[in-house]
């Protein structure tokens, strides 16, 4: 385990904090589907000397001299990325998601372009166009939304009515809450009989489509896929774009440098190289089947003991609870109550949500770090039925005390991954 004896040292104050954290993770329940653990060797890359090393460009073509090195593990990444998810060109430097995805925009649309995304509450992402950022004031943003609630079916001829209509410039497929699979297909058809891009943000899900448990975008003609390097991939903070044609690729590089960021975080870049390659062997495609069989079980138990579902279950590593359809409370007192038991995971508008967006209807909960400790199917079923005694529990103080000492000890036989 990690000592930081040199913080320790000079910054008791954060010691502290970074310790604390440590011992919250190895103790509790991480459900967030976004969140996860890394690996040591990521870990010591991510703390490394390259942390020192300015490169703006791209290798071959920096700006600043003693790139040697840099160039050698961006290079590396981008062949890694290129070979895990089948693409024909790799740009590894965006910071996060949405400066990836902002980018992509940037590189493929003029001011005042339509896109067509899915609806936020239905399970989208702010940058697919919610008028709260600053994207609605550059670019037009229509969306699609859910046909049927209960089974997560979206209307594709609905979605090429709107199409038609709108002449989008991009279609994008995508999500941050949507526990289905997308028809990448039909998306495809409709986006070529109008003349558009066709983009998949795959944050949540790459890390499944680089272990074969979700279908590659790619393989249905998409032009572009926008991921993080975090989430189920499992690999440091960090952004990603992927493109079926290196051309596109070309657009896409001028747009991130010099067009819209400075040079990359090149201790990050060394460190998603790392997470490529754990991601290129045998044992991941076990770990993203593990990911979708353990939230498939999460989301039975939870049905079985009667709470509702969105969409009325899970394809990938996520799922939708309605908190006040289920339980009679809302998604903000519900997630602290799970908190209260160190079970970690975050409050979720539903489709359609009538609450607002701080104390919405429903919580989402994911299985890609729980499954990273060595979970599965029978410890899926164990960490419901604690959540289940909270709620029911929800009143008394010292039962919920209780299910906090059983979580504990429960997490305690499932080492934490990257700290060891």
């Amino acid at each position: 385990m990690p000592t930081y004896d040199a913080l320790k040292q000079l910054d008791p104050d954060i010691y502290a904090a970074v310790t604390g954290e440590m011992q919250r993770q190895i103790e509790g329940v991480e459900l967030i589907p976004s969140e996860n653990y890394i690996s040591k060797a990521v870990m010591e890359t991510m703390g490394s000397v390259f942390n020192n090393k300015y490169s703006e460009g791209y290798p071959g073509r920096r700006y600043y001299g003693g790139q040697t090195y840099a160039d050698r593990v961006e290079s590396i990444a981008i062949e890694r990325a290129m070979r895990l998810f089948n693409a024909g060109h790799a740009n590894v430097q965006p910071h996060a998601g949405a400066p990836a995805n902002v980018a992509t925009y940037f590189a493929l649309l003029e001011p005042g372009d339509t896109v067509l995304g899915m609806d936020l509450s239905h399970g989208g992402h702010l940058t697919h166009g919610h008028p709260v950022t600053y994207l609605t004031r550059i670019f037009h943003f229509v969306h699609y939304k859910m046909k049927d609630v209960q089974t997560g079916e979206i209307d594709y001829d609905q979605m090429r009515e709107v199409a038609r209509r709108e002449k989008p410039r991009m279609i994008l497929a995508g999500f941050s809450a949507y526990p289905r699979e997308l028809d990448y297909a039909s998306m495809k058809s409709i986006a070529e009989e109008v003349g558009a891009y066709a983009v998949a943000d795959m944050a949540h899900i790459a890390g499944l489509i680089a272990g074969q448990a979700a279908r590659n975008p790619f393989d249905d003609g998409f032009d572009v896929i926008l991921s993080t390097t975090h989430k189920s991939l499992r690999g440091p903070r960090g952004g990603l774009i992927l493109s079926r044609e290196a051309d596109l690729g070309k657009k896409i590089d001028k747009a991130v440098f010099p067009g819209f960021q400075g040079g990359p975080i090149m201790q990050m870049v060394a460190a998603k190289a790392v997470a490529f390659k754990e991601a290129l062997q045998p044992e991941f495609k076990e770990y993203a089947r593990q990911i979708v069989v353990n939230a498939q079980r999460l989301a039975a138990h939870f049905i079985d003991n009667g709470a509702t579902l969105i969409t009325g279950g899970t394809d990938n590593h996520l799922l939708l609870i309605d908190c006040v359809r289920s339980w009679g409370i809302g998604g903000r007192e519900a997630e602290e109550l799970f908190d209260r038991i160190g079970v970690t995971l975050n409050k979720n508008v539903i489709a359609d949500d009538p609450r607002k967006p701080m104390d919405p209807s429903g919580i989402r909960l994911g299985t890609p770090a729980v499954t990273s400790r060595g979970m599965k199917e029978a410890e899926m079923e164990r960490l419901a039925d604690f959540m289940l005694a909270a709620v029911a529990r929800r009143d008394d103080e010292a039962a919920l005390n209780d299910l906090h000492q059983e979580v504990k000890a429960f997490c305690k036989q499932y080492p934490l991954p990257g700290v060891g």
